[in-house]
C-alpha cells in the first residue's frame, strides 16, 4: 500500500542513520527534501538513485494536495529535512496532516534529532521537559520568553549561530543571570562543543567567540 514516510537523517554524521532508513529510502518512488542538495550529499554517500524533489517552507503550502495525490495515486513517497526529524522545526507538519485527512497512510521512523543529546549532555534534569524550538526573531519574542519564567521544567531552544548572544542576554533577562544552562553546537561532527554554565557566562563565552552550526540552548526550570 502507498504510503507517506517521515525519515529522520543525520545532525552531522552521516553514520547516524539506521539500516531500516537506508532501506526505505532507496525503495521509494520519491524523496522530498528541504534541500536538494544537502539530502543528496547523503544519497550519494549510500549509493541511492531515488528521485528527489524540492520541499520546504517556502512551498509547502503549495504542494501538498498535488504530493498527497500522488500518493493516492499510488506512489510511496519519502519526506526528510536537512538532518534530524521532519516536522521539528522543519517542514512536514502540513503535509502529514493534510495526508492524514486524506487516510493516506504516514509512518514515521525513529531515528537523529539534535534536542535529545543536547538535553542528555547537559547535565540538567530530563526526566521533564519542554520543548521550545526557534524563539521568534522580533515580533511576539519577549511575550514567548515572559510566558515561560514559571516553567519549572528543563527548557530546550533552538537558535542559530548569528542570534545565539542576543538570546542568552535574552533569556537571562527573563530568567535570571545565574539561571544554569548548556549549549550544545555541532553535534555529532568533528568540532561538537557543549558549554555549560550560568546564562551569563554562556553569553559572555560567545560574545568573544563567533559560533558555527547549530546550536542548541538547554535552560533549568525555575526551582519549586
Amino acid at each position: 500500500m502507498s504510503k507517506l514516510f517521515l525519515i529522520p537523517t543525520p545532525i552531522g554524521n552521516l553514520k547516524d542513520i539506521t539500516f531500516r532508513a537506508v532501506e526505505i529510502l532507496g525503495s521509494v518512488d520519491l524523496i522530498l527534501a528541504e534541500d536538494t542538495r544537502q539530502t543528496r550529499k547523503l544519497l550519494n554517500h549510500y549509493n541511492i538513485s531515488t528521485p528527489l524533489q524540492s520541499h520546504h517552507m517556502f512551498n509547502e503550502h503549495k504542494s501538498v494536495e498535488s504530493i498527497s495525490s500522488k500518493i493516492l495515486g499510488g506512489q510511496t513517497i519519502a519526506l526528510v529535512s536537512d538532518a534530524g526529524t521532519p516536522g521539528i522545526s522543519d517542514p512536514g507538519f502540513l503535509l502529514v496532516r493534510t495526508c492524514l485527512e486524506k487516510e493516506i497512510p504516514v509512518e514515521t521512523l525513529p531515528g537523529p534529532t539534535a534536542l535529545i543529546p543536547a538535553l542528555v549532555n547537559s547535565g540538567l534534569p530530563c526526566d521533564r521537559f519542554c520543548f521550545e524550538g526557534f524563539l521568534p526573531p522580533k515580533k511576539g519574542r519577549n511575550k514567548r520568553i515572559a510566558g515561560l519564567v514559571d516553567e519549572t521544567r528543563t527548557m530546550i531552544f533552538y537558535e542559530s549561530p548569528f542570534r545565539l548572544v542576543k538570546t542568552l542576554d535574552d533569556l537571562a533577562l527573563y530568567f535570571g543571570p545565574d539561571r544554569n544552562a548548556s549549549v550544545s553546537r555541532e553535534l555529532s561532527k568533528m568540532f561538537e562543543e557543549n558549554i555549560r554554565g550560568t546564562l551569563t557566562f554562556l553569553s559572555e563565552y560567545y560574545a568573544t567567540k563567533s559560533p558555527k552550526g547549530e546550536i542548541v540552548i538547554i535552560v533549568a526550570g525555575k526551582k519549586d
